[in-house]
């Protein structure tokens, strides 16, 4: 009797774990087989669904045909003390006044002699600058070429980017010439970054996703019409290389400054003309009726300054810059130096508890204390 009870026992709990294994577990759907219709059926809904992915994919593989004769692979050869230091950036082959030029970061070139700059076009040619301008307060240069070469970017209105938009970056990470990945634009108007040794002063970044690595550095940030709407120029990294977090210039300050360095030599940034209240914190921000500190307050208005040919006033609380909401004085001083000489800016101010709307047009300081270039002597130019 015990045996027989103990096999039972035995059967029983084989058939308990057979029914149990083959039951789903626990949150799961029992997934009947479909039919051979049902499946045909459900492969053609895949093949219409996949065809707009096809579609944007098709576009991205003709952006990326369309771009990549316009980038550069930058090699300079630097002197630093009694080292030698080769290093590998990205240029954007750009056309100014009707001839072609390779707009870059000023820290790919920094202390390289303009002939030992080697620039590498994607066809293979193998040219060295002829010249070369940098701007430091922006990390902006422009190096010439020794020819005119076919093809040049064709830019965008980085103005109108938008967070979320599609964007491929394109460059020689770790000297990978004409790399390229994708992402979207993460957020707009970074600034504040500590970036390298010497930093960059004025600072509008875009920021991006699309993975931005050493080598990247004056490459193209486009958009998916094939336009250049960045500069591709530093990482937020804790291991040196891409986390997800990149900086690009946006392109309509990179182009100005350019401009400005190869028709002049040197840049002028814009000059408002006002002085601004250092005493102006949050409580007095909430004596005005804001909500928190914001904007920056008007002290003084210099004489025959932009802001004086203006309806300014002293007192003025600057709560909008050209569509960007001000944080504080040193926002707002950042926002008019990356301002285009001559451009037409819509500024709200808050006087007297009420909204305010002025434009101004932008110009030049009276003396040259804020022309600020570093353009190369012709010394060393390569013959």
């Amino acid at each position: 009797m015990r045996r027989a009870f103990a096999s039972r026992v035995a059967q029983l709990g084989c058939i308990l774990w057979l029914a149990t294994a083959t039951l789903p577990a626990a949150g799961q759907d029992v997934l009947p087989t479909p039919s051979l219709e049902a499946r045909a059926a459900e492969f053609e809904t895949i093949q219409r669904e996949a065809a707009w992915v096809e579609r944007l994919n098709r576009q991205l593989k003709r952006v990326a045909r369309f771009v990549r004769p316009t980038v550069v692979h930058i090699e300079a050869h630097k002197l630093d003390g009694r080292r030698s230091i080769d290093e590998a950036g990205s240029g954007i082959i750009v056309e100014i006044d009707g001839h072609r030029y390779v707009l870059t970061n000023r820290h790919v070139i920094k202390n390289a002699p303009v002939d030992q700059i080697k620039l590498r076009l994607a066809d293979g040619r193998v040219f060295y600058a002829q010249a070369a301008w940098e701007d430091r307060g922006t990390d902006v240069a422009v190096l010439k070429l020794p020819t005119d070469t076919p093809v040049a970017a064709r830019l965008g209105n980085s103005d109108a980017v938008e967070v979320g938009d599609l964007v491929l970056a394109v460059g020689s990470p770790f000297g990978l010439s004409h790399s390229i990945t994708m992402g979207i634009i993460s957020a707009k108007g970074r600034r504040d970054l500590k970036l390298g040794v010497e930093g960059v002063q004025y600072q509008n970044f875009f920021q991006t996703d699309a993975a931005i690595n050493p080598g990247n550095s004056g490459g193209p940030l486009v958009n998916i019409r094939g336009e250049v709407i960045g500069v591709n120029t530093a990482i937020a990294s804790n291991s040196g290389g891409n986390d997800g977090i990149g900086f690009s210039i946006p392109i309509n300050i990179a182009i100005d400054i350019a401009r400005q360095l190869v028709t002049t030599g040197s840049v002028t940034r814009a000059f408002l003309g006002v002085r601004l209240d250092s005493q102006y914190d949050e409580s007095a921000a909430r004596r005005e009726g804001l909500p928190r500190y914001m904007g920056a307050r008007i002290s003084s208005i210099e004489p025959g300054s932009v802001a004086s040919r203006s309806e300014l006033r002293v007192g003025d609380i600057i709560l909008r810059y050209d569509g960007v909401t001000i944080e504080d004085d040193k926002h707002l001083v950042n926002q008019v130096k990356l301002t285009p000489l001559g451009k037409r800016v819509e500024i709200m101010v808050l006087r007297n508890r009420k909204p305010v709307r002025v434009e101004v047009q932008m110009g030049t300081p009276r003396n040259t204390a804020e022309t600020v270039a570093s353009p190369r002597p012709a010394t060393e130019m390569a013959p």
